[in-house]
């Protein structure tokens, strides 16, 4: 097996490490506590309110901060972002009830007949996404959104400065480590999961994505998602009701953690027309442990390639088995399988078996699409995703093996991404795009005051939820 290079973090991140140690000690930050009743007494106070709704969300809470505290060897950034979005986790649970109280016609919206893309992380989820939210006949998130689908009650109209927030967001996050931008382009208005909705509830592979937390992990695997997946539905019609939109217009939704949860996503969306996107489980994997990789290094200095690749080799495996196992009990009529490989070739023509089994003419969205997709290859040729199995000790032959059933259900072919130079055998991973490289080593010395000023600057991004990557 041959090893290879992984990408580095910004230095921004050392940064920051050296930087919040001081300013804890000097009470010019909040020191990080990783206390449930803390945290929650905190946003009760910081808010003025004290309805939580269903409080089933505390068990994974609870389970969450107590693998990331145990387990997750959290650098002082990783401290301080993970308090962070507890915090901002507790308070639009507070804020969404306030909605809710103040505007009980909110829970009075449709939810009927959402289109949902399903398939594994990394699967081509988000492209098919994409171009199904091209098309104005659908409702479909955006990134600002799903980072904050609940504002402060109030702040509906000109004073929701959500978008201004997400865009601090996103840059700062491509700062810290700027091959997120390449694995999962996105911005504040582009078309988004619903991941967001999901971590509302402290539920979901995004923490597993983020940080080391396999206590959590296992535990979460063993536990019925529904009402997660309620409180989802309360916030699609929060956001709905924001927009000032009517609810006539179905949704398009997408995460890869429906993966895991389809039993729950029917039981709350029983009229839900899905579809399935399968691609080859090599590409699948590697581009699975790349992503995790690139966020955790954000988090901890103590990041184990190798426990990323057998956690997420495992991860996928269990993700494919929850998916197949489900889909038995779907009636035919009500989804539809897509293979990646077909997409690559011919997203036009997958495109049109899709709206045939949607029962709508494509015919007036194809434009939109089309534009989407050319911005999109110019993109991925810019600036290519590249990973590599052997840089976390695992290779083909092991991945097939594993799946050696779901290849051949789905006639998918292993070979495809590594023809395509996307996995190659021994290849060694792009460390960073050349131009985000470039400018890394034009960057000045750092002085003092320049750590004192991105500390504070840090402290108010992580108040907002920084570093919230999608996972898909």
């Amino acid at each position: 097996m041959v090893s290879a290079a992984l990408p580095h973090r910004s230095r921004l991140v050392d940064l920051a490490n050296r930087s919040f140690p001081a300013l804890w000690k000097a009470r010019a930050l909040r020191s990080p506590e990783f206390d449930v009743e803390t945290l929650c007494a905190r946003a009760r106070h910081d808010t003025g309110l004290h309805d939580f709704g269903d409080d089933w969300f505390l068990k994974p809470l609870a389970r969450l901060v107590d693998a990331v505290r145990e387990e997750a060897a959290l650098n002082p950034l990783g401290q301080f972002g993970a308090v962070g979005q507890f915090e901002k986790l507790l308070r639009e649970r507070l804020w969404t009830q306030q909605w809710f109280r103040e505007h009980p016609e909110i829970a009075r919206r449709s939810l009927s007949q959402p289109v949902i893309v399903v398939g594994p992380m990394r699967s081509g989820t988000t492209r098919l996404h994409r171009l199904l939210a091209a098309d104005d006949r659908f409702a479909h998130l955006r990134l600002f959104e799903t980072i904050c689908p609940a504002p402060a009650p109030g702040s509906r109209g000109r004073r929701d400065r959500r978008r201004i927030k997400a865009a601090m967001i996103v840059g700062a996050v491509h700062r810290l480590n700027p091959n997120t931008s390449v694995i999962h382009p996105t911005g504040p208005l582009e078309p988004e999961e619903e991941l967001g909705l999901l971590v509302a509830s402290a539920w979901g592979m995004k923490h597993e994505a983020q940080w080391h937390v396999p206590s959590y992990g296992r535990w979460s695997e063993r536990q019925d998602a529904t009402p997660a997946y309620r409180h989802m539905a309360r916030l699609l019609r929060l956001v709905g009701w924001l927009r000032g939109d009517s609810d006539d217009r179905p949704w398009v939704l997408k995460t890869p953690q429906h993966m895991l949860d389809l039993p729950a996503l029917l039981r709350i969306f029983p009229d839900a027309r899905i579809i399935f996107i399968h691609r080859a489980p090599h590409a699948v994997v590697g581009s699975s442990c790349s992503l995790v990789w690139n966020q955790m290094i954000i988090h901890s200095d103590k990041v184990d390639r190798q426990g990323i690749g057998r956690e997420w080799l495992r991860k996928t495996e269990l993700q494919v088995e929850r998916m197949l196992q489900a889909r038995e009990a779907i009636p035919s009529d009500q989804r539809i399988d897509v293979r990646f490989e077909d997409m690559e070739r011919d997203w036009g023509a997958v495109m049109e078996r899709v709206y045939d089994f949607l029962d709508m003419d494509i015919g007036s969205a194809r434009p939109a699409m089309a534009r989407y997709m050319r911005e999109a290859e110019r993109q991925r040729h810019r600036h290519p995703h590249r990973y590599n199995l052997a840089a976390f000790g695992l290779d083909a032959d092991t991945v097939g093996e594993r799946f050696e059933a779901y290849i051949d259900t789905f006639e998918l072919d292993p070979h495809c991404a590594v023809r395509k130079g996307r996995i190659g055998a021994g290849r060694p991973a792009s460390p960073l795009p050349e131009p985000a490289l470039q400018r890394a080593r034009r960057r000045p010395a750092l002085t003092n005051q320049t750590i004192a000023f991105n500390a504070g600057a840090f402290a108010s991004l992580v108040k907002l939820g920084i570093i919230c990557a999608p996972i898909s």
